[in-house]
């Protein structure tokens, strides 16, 4: 008889991949999906511990699970991730009914920890930085859940941003090997995916040996997976602007499959702020590799990350990230008031900005960003693009995808397939998507 296994995912994408990962872990032992916690024999949650909010909400949803557990005593509760990693000793001192807590370094011995917590009783703890890699130790990958699908080839962090957890959580910079990631990616596409977003906490200071032997980075690993028979498109997130080297830029230009959408945080537009955040950049370099991006791909779209409210940030500081803002104009962009976290050097600066200041500073950002998104999607009004099919719309016929630059397509397309590439001339903005109708046959990538 098969057990259950449900997994709840917070944070980011590597968080997606690792629980998928994870349920590949158990499967051996007889897991299979649950639909929720209450039909689950098992329940991992796989943590994000870069905000304060994303931390209390893992111990709001322990308090609901201590109550099913109550219900279901066989049940076993699991806490994976990054707030795991930060904080196993209090989770089990405040939810002493949790059995498993396992950082995100050391998910490759589920197996083990839950064999432990059901034989002996008490919290099976493992929040180590093994030195072996855990990819050596995780089964092969299963089928994609769909036409787009995720793939870690870099971990950890060695920047060292005041404001980040990450190196904590995650530790050092780690590059998965390229030919393990190529053979991870050919499983992929035969397993039905056509698009692959390569992850990592600073995915573009990926690097390894090519072919020939010699150092590569991930310009080069792009152009290497883009050979591969059935596979469409390829993205990467999130990068770090250090990391933006030469042939990373040669490679959008010169490489059809990769997208042209890419996420670079910058944090703020002032230079005093980015040196006591250590980003190790300055507002001109961001600006200026943005504009050989642009070179490189004219249609490329940009994303980005900021925080206002830094510790010492004053208003002439903030409006600096305002012009920043409007020199650059984003696609989309993710902006957070500034959250201490305890442990890292910019939780014991001085100069803590009220909260009323963060509030407004972070209304008129977003504000902003919401207006350039807008305006990028009205740019593209009338367009025809390539479209990835990923699922059934809800509507008969309907089918919903994504253009080049992830944003939601629907449009009745009966005879398209999920998986297929469609062109797709897209006519009026929706709150969330953009609607459009069949132009003609797929003709490729080209945007």
């Amino acid at each position: 008889m098969s057990k259950k296994l449900f997994i709840r995912t917070y944070g980011c994408q590597m968080n997606v991949y690792d629980s998928a990962r994870m349920a590949d872990v158990l499967a051996p032992l007889g897991y299979a999906p649950a639909q929720g916690p209450e039909d689950a024999d098992l329940v991992i949650l796989n943590t994000c511990h870069i905000r304060e909010k994303a931390s209390e909400k893992v111990y709001s949803e322990l308090g609901r699970l201590r109550e099913t557990k109550q219900e279901r005593p066989g049940m076993l509760v699991a806490v994976a991730g990054c707030t795991a990693q930060a904080e196993g000793a209090e989770i089990v001192r405040r939810m002493p009914f949790v059995d498993v807590v396992v950082g995100p370094q050391a998910y490759h011995r589920l197996p083990e920890l839950v064999a432990r917590a059901t034989r002996a009783g008490g919290a099976a703890l493992d929040t180590d930085f093994p030195v072996e890699s855990k990819f050596d130790h995780l089964p092969l990958v299963a089928t994609p859940a769909g036409p787009s699908a995720f793939l870690t080839i870099q971990e950890g962090c060695d920047k060292f941003c005041t404001f980040c957890v990450v190196p904590y959580t995650r530790g050092a910079e780690f590059s998965r090997p390229a030919a393990d990631i190529e053979r991870e990616a050919r499983m992929l596409v035969e397993g039905g995916a056509r698009e692959i977003t390569l992850l990592g906490q600073n995915v573009n200071a990926w690097h390894g040996a090519g072919e020939d032997g010699a150092a590569i980075g991930l310009g080069a690993l792009a152009r290497r997976l883009a050979r591969i028979e059935g596979l469409a498109r390829l993205r990467y997130t999130t990068s770090h602007p250090r990391d933006v080297d030469d042939a990373l830029v040669a490679a959008h230009a010169e490489e059809p499959k990769l997208m042209p959408y890419l996420h670079l945080p910058v944090q703020s537009g002032a230079d005093r702020v980015l040196e006591a955040m250590n980003r190790g950049h300055r507002a001109e370099d961001y600006l200026r590799i943005v504009e050989r991006l642009r070179r490189a791909r004219p249609d490329l779209a940009l994303s980005s990350d900021f925080i206002v409210g830094f510790p010492g940030e004053t208003e002439a500081e903030f409006e600096a990230t305002l012009d920043l803002v409007r020199a650059v104009g984003f696609a989309g962009a993710f902006s957070f008031k500034f959250s201490a976290r305890p442990g890292t050097p910019a939780a014991a600066l001085s100069g803590q900005v009220a909260e009323e200041a963060r509030d407004e500073r972070l209304q008129r950002l977003q504000a902003l960003l919401r207006d350039q998104a807008e305006a990028f999607n009205r740019e593209v009004l009338g367009r025809v693009v390539p479209v990835l099919v990923e699922k059934p719309g809800r509507h008969p016929g309907q089918v919903v995808g994504r253009s080049p630059w992830l944003q939601s397509v629907h449009c009745h397309a009966p005879g398209a397939a999920i998986g297929e590439t469609i062109d797709v001339r897209l006519l009026r903005l929706g709150p969330n998507s953009i609607a459009g109708e069949v132009a003609a046959p797929a003709s490729g990538e080209a945007a």
